[in-house]
């Protein structure tokens, strides 16, 4: 079913890609079976059990099924008998156990028209995720979720390098901040119209995929190739459901957006397209109270925060906005900052500042500068940008 996340994502009919040892779609694992071979192979998340392969004299060994469905335990028995080796999918989960690609704003919102906020897809998990311990859950569920999380991993890194095929590695700007910015506020429309200026000129917008500043960003990105006024137009109808708190309204309001401009269907086709309308997020589970982001092309969903976080910024390469946030935009500063001190992920982009007096409230340039001064690899305070001028922060971004 199209958009239906426990489908596609779990792997579908999506075109080969350039990991020869990995087999993601139907497709690419038929060209192989006609070769009679699948030895060293990694099969993900394909639902064998339909239109049984007939595995009669087909080499498996060192074959590794992950999250596949089989037709019968025979068939299983007969194919580690043979050299394979199956990591089975987690039954009476909501979730895939090893998801071959990211998700989509479709995958996320799916259910929503059938069933509101509270039955769509997202929220579904969340609730899951609520249910079986949250953020301790049990030694089966912690297995489920850290595969998951893994085949996340796995489609990130794929995507990434079909993006940096045709971009700087460097490209990609990460734009943190408030989650709870009013939508239509002078905050979400300052990131919206950065981020559509950024885009617009190649840069991979990255994001922690949330409410506020984020979706603003992503927002801004899904608009890149049209005009700014049409932008405006966008923010302007989102301004009728402004706090993400109201979950329904709130998510219509994006889907609506989203079908009264949609993106061409021709540029959107791969991977690469769909990062361009929209760019990246990287939510979490761990606050899936705020409602899924619409407007990334491409959707890395995880359950550790832990990993998410590390990954928006390792990703990051070329600069951050920071703009006006509190507690978890602080957290992501000196994390930021750390990675920088010891060019952890290599050398850094600019961290741009937005809102002056904000961050004249809270000072962080006071702790910066010292601190990246005494980099061993040389003093990186001059990466410190603090301004309220989209000029300038583009200019930052631009070196």
């Amino acid at each position: 079913m199209a958009g239906d996340p426990l489908h596609p994502v779990v792997g579908g009919e999506i075109p080969f890609d350039d990991s020869p040892l990995e087999v993601e779609s139907r497709a690419e694992f038929e060209s192989h079976l006609a070769k009679r071979s699948l030895a060293g192979l990694v099969i993900l998340g394909l639902r064998l059990d339909l239109d049984p392969p007939d595995f009669t004299g087909v080499d498996v060994r060192g074959t590794l099924f992950v999250g596949c469905r089989l037709a019968t335990d025979g068939v299983e028995i007969d194919l580690i008998r043979r050299g394979a080796h199956l990591v089975p999918p987690f039954d009476a989960r909501p979730y895939p156990t090893h998801p071959a690609t990211l998700y989509t704003p479709e995958d996320l919102s799916f259910g929503f028209a059938q069933h509101g906020f509270a039955g769509m897809y997202d929220t579904t998990v969340y609730q899951h995720f609520l249910d079986h311990g949250g953020a301790g859950p049990d030694i089966r569920e912690a297995l489920a979720q850290r595969l998951h999380d893994a085949g996340i991993d796995n489609a990130l890194g794929k995507a990434l390098r079909a993006w940096v095929a045709t971009h700087d590695a460097k490209a990609a700007v990460g734009i943190m901040g408030g989650h709870a910015a009013p939508r239509g506020s002078a905050a979400y429309r300052t990131a919206a119209t950065l981020a559509w200026r950024l885009a617009s000129v190649g840069r991979l917008i990255v994001t922690g995929g949330g409410p506020g500043v984020m979706e603003a960003a992503n927002l801004g990105a899904y608009f890149a190739t049209r005009p700014a006024n049409q932008l405006t137009a966008a923010i302007d109808q989102l301004s009728a459901a402004p706090h993400f708190a109201d979950h329904d309204p709130y998510t219509a309001a994006a889907l609506a957006v989203r079908a009264a401009y949609p993106a061409p269907a021709t540029a959107v086709s791969d991977v690469v397209g769909k990062l361009r309308h929209g760019g990246l997020a990287l939510p979490t589970w761990l606050y899936g109270h705020e409602p899924a982001n619409l407007f990334a092309g491409q959707i890395g969903k995880y359950f550790s925060n832990a990993v998410r976080e590390d990954s928006i910024l390792r990703l990051s390469r070329g600069g951050i906005v920071f703009a006006p946030g509190w507690a978890g935009t602080v957290q992501e500063i000196f994390q930021a900052a750390t990675k920088t001190f010891y060019q952890t992920d290599g050398p850094s982009g600019a961290f741009v500042f937005l809102g002056v007096d904000h961050w004249r409230v809270l000072p962080v340039e006071a702790l910066l500068r010292p601190l990246l001064a005494k980099s061993p690899h040389g003093d990186q305070s001059h990466l410190i940008v603090i301004t309220d001028s989209l000029d300038a922060a583009m200019a930052a971004l631009s070196q």
